[in-house]
C-alpha cells in the first residue's frame, strides 16, 4: 500500500489522515514545532505537545527526530500515525511517500513540494493542478467541496465561515489585541454569552452567544490583533468538539479518490491522474473492452 506524507496536522488534514489510515493507506503528518491548530481535539498536531493524541480511536505519536525512520516503521506498525516534527519540510526526502498532500491551509500560493512523491495533491486556496500540484481538492463549502480538480485551481478563500444555528462570523474568536494567549476555558467547556473564554495581551476575549468551545489555540502563543485563536459552536453539544467534521471527510473522500484513480489497482490501469485527461485513452478503453466483467 502507498506511503502518503500530510503536511499538516490540524482538523482538515487529520480528516484526511484519519480516512486514508482507516483505508488501510501508511500514512505520515508532519507539523511545525508549535502547531497553530484550534480544533485541536481533533487534530494530530496536538501530539506535538502531548507526545500522542487520539482521534476518534486513531492515535498519532510525535516524533522528535525526523531522521528516526525506524521509529516511524514501528509505529506505523502498531496501526498508529508517526507526527514529525518537521517545519522545513524534509520530511519527503527521509520517507520517500509515493503521495504529498498539502493541507496546511496556507490560502496563498505554495511552492511545489521537493522530492520523488508520484502524485502532489493541494487543499484549497493556492494550488493551481499542473503548477504545483498535480491535483487540487477543494475546501469551499457547497456543491463542489471535496471534488478532484485536475486542471485549475479551487474557489478563493471566502473568509467567512459556514453559518451554524443562524451564527456566523461571529463564530471565530479572534485576538482583540497583540499579545500572549492565556486560556480560561476548555475545550468541550459550555459557554454562556459574554463569558470570558481567554484573553490576549490582558484583553479579554468572550463568548459571542450561548454554546460550546470548539476549539482554542495552545495557550502561550504570541499572536497578533485579528488573528484566530478559537471557534465557538451554538449547538449545545460538546461531543461535536471531539468528531471529525463534515468538511473534513469531504476533502479526505476527494485524496482518497484522486490517490486510488491515479494509482494502478489490482492490474487496472488508472482512470485518470497527472498529465492524464478524465477521459479514457483508446488503449484503456480496449484494456476494458477485454477485462470486462459483464
Amino acid at each position: 500500500m502507498a506511503l502518503v506524507l500530510i503536511r499538516g496536522g490540524g482538523d482538515l488534514a487529520s480528516g484526511v489522515a484519519l480516512r486514508l489510515h482507516r483505508s488501510r493507506f501508511k500514512v505520515l503528518v508532519s507539523e511545525l514545532a508549535q502547531p497553530l491548530a484550534v480544533r485541536r481535539l481533533v487534530s494530530f498536531a496536538q501530539a506535538v505537545y502531548d507526545g500522542s493524541i487520539r482521534v476518534e480511536g486513531c492515535v498519532g505519536r510525535r516524533i522528535a527526530d525526523l531522521s528516526d525512520t525506524s521509529f516511524a516503521a514501528r509505529i506505523m506498525a502498531k496501526a498508529q500515525i508517526p507526527v514529525l516534527i518537521d517545519p522545513n519540510g524534509d520530511a519527503v526526502r527521509y520517507y520517500h511517500p509515493d503521495v504529498v498532500v498539502d493541507a496546511r491551509m496556507l490560502k496563498q500560493d505554495a511552492p511545489r513540494a521537493a522530492g520523488p512523491a508520484r502524485l502532489l495533491i493541494g487543499l484549497g486556496p493556492g494550488f493551481v493542478a499542473g503548477i504545483n500540484c498535480d491535483a487540487v481538492i477543494e475546501t469551499n463549502r457547497g456543491i463542489s467541496m471535496g471534488r478532484v480538480l485536475w486542471e485549475g485551481s479551487a474557489e478563493p478563500n471566502t473568509r467567512v465561515p459556514e453559518i451554524v444555528a443562524g451564527h456566523g462570523t461571529e463564530r471565530v474568536l479572534r485576538a482583540p489585541c497583540d499579545g500572549l494567549v492565556v486560556a480560561h476555558a476548555g475545550i468541550g467547556e459550555r459557554l454562556e454569552f459574554g463569558q470570558v473564554i481567554a484573553e490576549v495581551g490582558g484583553q479579554p476575549v468572550t463568548a459571542p452567544f450561548k454554546g460550546v468551545l470548539r476549539g482554542l489555540i495552545h495557550p502561550g502563543f504570541e499572536v497578533r490583533r485579528g488573528f484566530k485563536i478559537g471557534d465557538a459552536d451554538p449547538r449545545l453539544d460538546p461531543r461535536l468538539c471531539a468528531q471529525v467534521s463534515d468538511k473534513a471527510l469531504a476533502v479526505a473522500g476527494g485524496v482518497l479518490e484522486a490517490i486510488l484513480s491515479s494509482f494502478r489497482i489490482d492490474g487496472r490501469p488508472p482512470a485518470y491522474g497527472p498529465g492524464k485527461s478524465r477521459m479514457h485513452s483508446r488503449k484503456e478503453i480496449t484494456w476494458l473492452q477485454r477485462n470486462q466483467s459483464v
